[in-house]
């Protein structure tokens, strides 16, 4: 062991793997794991833990942008790769060549990558995210916005050049305690539903992938699993609180004592003499 870095973290690959299949366990037979792997997996090392994920049959990993997924595809990760954030449309024909999968998250966009991939000669796969109180990314469609953004989402769907595979939203406080915030989680759930089904009857076709449990939905409301789960630092042994799942932390910082000293009661330490 090489003390002279003195601190670093230690990365449990065995932990991710049980604790994958803790959640496979957990969830319907009929609902496929979208990993989130974006920050270099949350810091745990993006293409050990992709690779991992992959062989233990995870069916979508997710990733933050295209330098993330591109990452992955240049280390021998096959699996679908879908980004949750924006990519410039002008980086459509990279995403077609690599066959990484796209969030779209308004209709600007859509018609931008539309008209991208036409010009490429492909057609882009793409997941629509719907912002159904997140108040991040996605479609608006809460309130007054429901049926412009039904009409939008439905048009989006409509464009040459795009496939729309999948449609998704982010919950806010599924991993929180308490009435209202089940209230809320509940809420989003049933405008995710609601929108969902109104594009699908406008349209004339059904997205082969609902997708809308994060992590804390995961540990609290089964039933929202739809097609796919979306866990993202559960997978990691983090959200967990109260144990119910039996998970493991995947990652351990460790460090060196350097020097030890022992001094007089009251002596001042530090800059100002703070301590």
């Amino acid at each position: 062991m090489d003390f002279l870095r003195r601190t670093w973290a230690e990365i449990d690959l065995s932990a991710l793997r049980d604790n994958f299949k803790k959640l496979r366990a957990r969830i319907p037979e009929t609902a496929g794991i979208t990993a989130v792997v974006k920050a270099d997996a949350y810091g745990h090392g993006a293409l050990p833990v992709s690779r991992l994920l992959q062989e233990e049959g995870a069916d979508y990993l997710a990733v933050s942008c295209l330098d993330e997924a591109l990452e992955l595809r240049r280390g021998g990760i096959t699996l679908p790769l879908l980004i949750l954030g924006h990519t410039p449309p002008r980086y459509t024909k990279t995403l077609l060549e690599h066959n990484i999968t796209q969030t779209v998250s308004c209709l600007a966009k859509a018609e931008e990558y539309s008209r991208q991939a036409l010009a490429a000669g492909g057609e882009l796969c793409i997941h629509i995210k719907l912002d159904t109180g997140m108040s991040r990314l996605g479609f608006l469609c809460a309130g007054s916005h429901f049926d412009e953004g039904v009409k939008n989402v439905s048009r989006s769907c409509e464009l040459p050049g795009l496939r729309p595979e999948g449609i998704y939203t982010h919950f806010a406080s599924a991993d929180e305690p308490g009435e209202d915030s089940r209230s809320y989680t509940e809420e989003q759930f049933r405008l995710f539903t609601e929108v969902t089904k109104e594009v699908e009857k406008f349209t004339g076709k059904t997205f082969n992938i609902h997708h809308c449990a994060n992590s804390g939905c995961v540990v609290n409301y089964t039933g929202m699993s739809l097609d796919m789960v979306r866990p993202g630092l559960l997978l990691y042994g983090y959200g967990d609180t109260e144990g119910r799942l039996g998970l493991k932390p995947c990652m351990r910082l460790v460090t060196t004592v350097s020097t030890i000293k022992h001094y007089e009661a009251g002596t001042a330490v530090s800059y100002g003499r703070r301590f």
